[in-house]
């Protein structure tokens, strides 16, 4: 289907207020000349990467994809085949966060030290190349979780165009399946980091043996998950409605993340909740 079946499928087939919203992002978008998009893989960072290429053309749209420890290989992988599928020209960073001291101690605000890393970085790639601005995937509801890595990002100008359009995340899903985004009903997912227990030092090795164990997981058919990194007990979080399969693959399980190197393994019986190291910090900002 091409771009203006879509768009004409699109304002025949959603509510009027997200085809509002939808303007106002090309409009936020199209104040900018050249941008340079923070590019996770994620379906939001997709949706502001292809927006930015449909209103400012590809010659002024530039993709950048941070590379760390804290980024699993599968998702670098499915990032860059994401942005070679949808058309934008992009970059690989190499980024040092994990080599913090202030990142590495894992304390509350780890994120922030971690976007100061990352989206310094991406300023300056910016910078050098002659683009505007740099823009993330950001959105309204991310506010409702504890996100002191956005302060970073506005303490060094980085535009979040979903948040200023006033998306939600379902706002974000329909409009990229009607554009036709592959990873509309992608996973949410975070950096490898985030699965780590607060106050527990993070290093790559960790980062890696979190990585593979989620991976061993996926393979086993559970897509949504997360290996939750408590020193030498691995808590497992599954999507709550594949939780009575995960308990009928319970010896599995164990044993694919035992072999990675966890001594104790244990099945979180509430399921997956993204954000979950974050219970009991939202307010904190």
């Amino acid at each position: 289907m091409n771009s203006a079946a879509v768009l004409e499928d699109f304002s025949e087939t959603v509510p009027p207020e997200l085809h509002a919203k939808y303007e106002r992002l090309k409009s936020v978008i199209e104040a900018f000349k050249s941008v340079l998009v923070a590019f996770s893989g994620g379906v939001d960072s997709t949706l502001v990467a292809k927006v930015a290429l449909d209103v400012l053309t590809p010659q002024n749209v530039l993709a950048a994809v941070a590379v760390s420890s804290s980024l699993g290989d599968e998702e670098e992988r499915f990032a860059l085949e994401l942005l070679r599928e949808i058309g934008a020209p992009y970059i690989t960073i190499g980024t040092s966060e994990v080599e913090d001291p202030r990142y590495a101690a894992n304390p509350i605000n780890r994120c922030y030290f971690c976007k100061e890393h990352v989206y310094g970085a991406l300023v300056s790639a910016a910078r050098d190349r002659g683009l505007d601005i740099v823009l993330d995937g950001f959105n309204a509801e991310d506010t409702m979780d504890f996100r002191p890595g956005r302060k970073a990002g506005r303490e060094l100008g980085v535009r979040s165009p979903l948040h200023e359009a006033g998306f939600r995340k379902d706002d974000v899903r329909v409009l990229a399946r009607h554009l036709g985004l592959s990873n509309w009903d992608k996973p949410q997912m975070a950096c490898l980091s985030s699965r780590v227990e607060y106050g527990i030092q993070i290093t790559p090795s960790i980062l890696k043996q979190v990585d593979r164990a989620e991976t061993a997981l996926r393979e086993l058919g559970f897509p949504d998950l997360r290996v939750r990194h408590h020193d030498k007990l691995a808590r497992v979080e599954i999507e709550r409605a594949m939780l009575p399969r995960a308990l009928a693959q319970r010896d599995e399980i164990i044993e694919a993340v035992k072999a990675v190197g966890y001594s104790d393994v244990t099945i979180d019986p509430e399921g997956l909740r993204h954000g979950s190291m974050n219970e009991g910090l939202k307010n904190l900002g």
